[in-house]
């Protein structure tokens, strides 16, 4: 459909970023389009996840794609997690900017795809930590809240 701008913190992004998500509830022809635009978006922009307030709008909406195809999220919520993982994380709301970040390393969430059907989805790793980063954009959150160490741009081409 269309490729939307994503809104960036410490720019024109910060307010909007900051809010928690409405619920979708029942899903619109409009928040169809959301939803294709949001793929159309994070496939552009080449990321992992996005979340709808990512691209201005405040609805609990997300997709992901860590390289299996394309997971939508509607009003998704984290109903399991075990175990932990530490690694690298970085945002297309802050781009350029990486950071050491804690997650469970297993994750279940229960949401709405596109067709409006409840599933529940059971991600490891890399599936794991995009479920929380996108449901954290969700509530209001930004990785940058969980960083315990920053990574410099040279640190991160030498690896």
């Amino acid at each position: 459909m269309a490729v939307r701008n994503i809104l960036k913190l410490g720019m024109d992004g910060d307010e909007i970023l900051s809010k928690k998500c409405r619920p979708v509830g029942n899903i619109t022809e409009r928040m169809e389009i959301l939803l294709e635009d949001l793929a159309d978006t994070l496939y552009e922009s080449g990321g992992v996840g996005l979340a709808a307030p990512q691209v201005g709008v405040l609805r609990r909406m997300a997709v992901i794609d860590v390289g299996d195809g394309l997971i939508e999220l509607i009003d998704p919520e984290i109903i399991a997690t075990e175990g932990e993982q530490t690694g690298m994380e970085g945002c297309l709301s802050y781009p350029d900017h990486w950071g050491i970040v804690m997650r469970p390393n297993k994750v279940t969430v229960r949401a709405m795809n596109g067709e409006g059907k409840v599933r529940e989805i059971t991600g490891e790793g890399l599936l794991a930590r995009a479920f929380c980063h996108e449901i954290d954009h969700l509530d209001g959150h930004m990785f940058t809240e969980k960083v315990t160490e920053w990574i410099e741009p040279d640190e991160e081409e030498e690896e």
